[in-house]
């Protein structure tokens, strides 16, 4: 009796002592998402990512360009799996701020430009590159005024070329606007060990956690010509005066050779009621909600029209033979199986083992891998689990969660290998080609694009050594994962089929029309679902624009998920009817067929919505990525229209007692 009671006591504590931290804290911060309040006069720094454009889709080192080293030497910041595979190089800058202090500060003055560094400037400037910073873990913004609308962008330009003259200016004076809110403490202290860290809370007296929290961080760019003789005797944050963003371009700073730079910055701390859990909202205002909930509501009517179809097969059409078959004695039975027609002809053939089988099952393990990982990376991000405020770890999250369901992928794919085949042998191969399937295609694009991205020298290159990181999880997790599913998959027990395959197949009757173009067809259901939301994510990952509408993304999927069931459920049964016993790989492709119209949308976007990119080589790099997301969606849908028209033929056949 002891133990049970020593148990209860221990839930009541740990109860109880939830209950009490939530008294304290009012609430909870998650990961990467902690408040930071700093007192007056306390040193903010500020941190650069790299140069990032629309036109050209390749990141760059921010020292790359002539600009202030701060004092100590550039360091980097601590990136994550996902910043590294997006291409984000966070390091030091010589920006510091002193907590609302406000101030004019000289920076440095370049020595003169050479004729390389004027050509990296001025092509920096025409292929509209932004400089990226980030203060408290928050985006520089900046508001621009464009047909009386208010336009707002994370970043400023590098410099900026006038229309009517062929000269190039470079931004080197920043007006910061920092918004903080005043924080007065409530009995609890956030102690963070940086901005990736996770927050602890402790209790505490009220004046160590009062101070200032940063709830906004915006700049205001400008070109301004010093005299380099004045500015040299200036040392690295002396003070200056103040100055005006001028208009007139003879009082700007020109990109030429020989010309000298000097850079200077001011510094202003406006108080705001914005509080600091909201201050991610001027980033993430979702315009156009009402394009979302249309995208919504198309997507259900598609539903309700095919589930009326649906409906009509199995509880007309099909429940009516069948009654009427299980009415008739053995003799009309016997009779009737000499008349029949449709689907109830190929009974002895709809299970046969279709054409490259393996290959199937492989398809299948890894879009199982490719929906679970979607699936929960997207109800966690929903729910707010994966805040933009924590970069890259959206990607980060998506790779390790592939990594781990490995184990479901070597699963599925070997049992249905049992299923098919009727026995173990060769599953290791299987469960083998699960693991590099996918992999194996998404590393070889990821090369391809590597060597390009190497070749331009850009920060989106991935290093020697994340490649051997990307493999070495993958080998020392995917793979023996894989292995591991496959292995249970061998002990499951093999679905068993309802009816038994003769020995000589049945010929398919010719048909007018070729059953791949009806194949082709049904996927332009699944897309209509999907391609209102697919415009906004190719915005969010071409445009720079921030994507935080999990919600509706959430929604779409699961109306995906329905639609491609759906499809391929009644084309499985039109297949049938016209006695086409060979239903397997038409049903895989049936939903899967979404993914070619996901790439040749991405084409039309590329054509028509990204016409500032330039180059071949920013195409190439838009195709080979989208070429990847086309493969990934193909292998997701056409799992779960081949698993759902899988379960509806054994139910059918399972229903009829022919012999």
């Amino acid at each position: 009796m002891a133990s049970p009671l020593i148990s209860t006591r221990r839930y009541w504590a740990l109860f109880v002592y939830v209950v009490l931290v939530s008294h304290a804290s009012n609430g909870f911060y998650l990961p990467g998402s902690y408040m930071h309040t700093y007192s007056p006069n306390e040193e903010i720094l500020v941190k650069v990512n790299s140069l990032t454009s629309i036109e050209t889709e390749l990141p760059f080192s921010y020292y790359s360009l002539p600009y202030c080293k701060p004092p100590g030497g550039v360091k980097k910041s601590a990136e994550n799996l996902g910043e590294l595979l997006m291409g984000d190089q966070i390091d030091n800058s010589p920006y510091r701020f002193r907590m609302n202090v406000n101030e004019s500060i000289y920076l440095c003055t370049t020595p003169p430009l050479n004729e390389h560094e004027v050509k990296l400037l001025k092509q920096r400037t025409r292929d509209l590159y932004q400089v990226n910073m980030i203060l408290d873990n928050l985006p520089a913004l900046r508001y621009a005024n464009q047909n009386g609308l208010k336009i707002q962008w994370t970043g400023f330009p590098v410099g900026y070329s006038p229309q009517n003259s062929n000269d190039d200016y470079i931004i080197n004076h920043l007006k910061f606007r920092v918004l903080i809110h005043e924080y007065e403490g409530a009995g609890v202290q956030i102690i963070g060990t940086g901005e990736e860290g996770m927050g602890v809370i402790s209790e505490t007296d009220k004046s160590k956690t009062s101070g200032f929290e940063i709830v906004g961080f915006e700049v205001v760019p400008c070109s301004v010509k010093y005299e380099p003789e004045k500015m040299t005797k200036l040392h690295m944050y002396d003070n200056t005066s103040s100055v005006s963003c001028p208009l007139e371009l003879d009082r700007s700073q020109i990109i030429r050779e020989q010309e000298r730079v000097s850079f200077t910055y001011e510094v202003e701390f406006v108080k705001s009621d914005t509080r600091w859990p909201s201050r991610w909202d001027a980033y993430l205002k979702m315009d156009g909600a009402r394009v979302h909930w249309f995208s919504i509501l198309n997507s259900l009517m598609v539903i309700f029209f095919l589930a009326g179809i649906v409906f009509v097969i199995f509880l007309r059409t099909v429940r009516r033979d069948l009654t009427k078959y299980e009415e008739l004695d053995k003799e009309a039975q016997a009779q009737m199986n000499e008349e029949l027609s449709g689907w109830k002809l190929v009974v002895g053939d709809v299970f046969r083992e279709p054409n490259h089988s393996k290959l199937l099952c492989v398809m299948i393990g890894d879009g199982v891998q490719i929906t679970g990982m979607a699936v929960v990376t997207i109800v966690f991000a929903a729910f707010g689990f994966m805040s933009p405020a924590s970069r890259g770890m959206l990607l980060t999250g998506m790779i390790l969660l592939y990594l781990f369901l490995g184990i479901a992928a070597g699963y599925v794919s070997v049992r249905a290998w049992r299923t098919i085949k009727g026995t173990s042998e060769g599953w290791r191969s299987v469960a083998w080609s699960t693991a590099c399937f996918f992999p194996g295609i998404v590393f070889v694009i990821l090369t391809v694009l590597n060597f390009i991205l190497w070749g331009s020298k850009s920060t989106g290159a991935l290093p020697i050594s994340l490649y051997f990181i990307l493999i070495s999880l993958w080998f020392c997790i995917s793979v023996p994962l894989t292995l591991l599913g496959g292995h249970l998959g061998t002990r499951a027990e093999p679905i068993q089929y309802p009816v038994r395959t003769n020995q000589i197949p049945r010929e398919i009757p010719a048909r007018k029309y070729p059953s791949w173009l009806l194949v082709l067809g049904a996927g332009t259901l699944p897309f209509g679902t999907l391609f209102i939301e697919l415009f906004f994510i190719l915005s969010s990952i071409w445009l720079g624009r921030f994507y935080y509408v999990f919600g509706f993304l959430l929604i779409v999927l699961l109306l995906l998920v329905t639609v491609c069931a759906e499809v391929s459920v009644v084309l499985t049964y039109m297949h049938l009817c016209v006695e086409d016993w060979m239903w397997w790989w038409k049903a895989f492709y049936a939903s899967g067929s979404v993914s070619l119209y996901v790439f040749l949308y991405s084409i039309n976007y590329l054509v028509f919505d990204l016409q500032s990119l330039s180059g071949p080589v920013s195409a190439i790099l838009y195709l080979g990525y989208s070429l990847i997301m086309a493969v990934a969606i193909m292998l997701s849908t056409g799992t779960i229209g081949f698993l759902t028209s899988f379960y509806f033929v054994h139910y059918l056949f399972a229903s009829v007692k022919i012999d």
